[in-house]
């Protein structure tokens, strides 16, 4: 089942950054960050956890599976 990690892109523009930029800061390539936006790849939880911690919201809110950033 693949899944497209929607809210990342969004949070992403919001912030004014490129994939590059959040690979950077992640930890990750520029290229596998991408294919974690169109959902060409699960994102493991050690990078959720990043993810969630780089824009200050709930693993829960990446996933979608609440609307609450808190």
């Amino acid at each position: 089942m693949q899944m497209i990690y929607k809210r990342i892109r969004d949070l992403r523009e919001d912030n004014d950054m490129t994939q590059a930029q959040v690979g950077e800061k992640i930890n990750v390539p520029q290229r596998t960050y991408a294919y974690y936006e169109t959902g060409e790849r699960m994102i493991p939880p050690a990078v959720l956890c990043a993810l969630a911690d780089l824009y200050d919201v709930t693993v829960d809110y990446l996933l979608e599976r609440t609307d609450k950033r808190k």
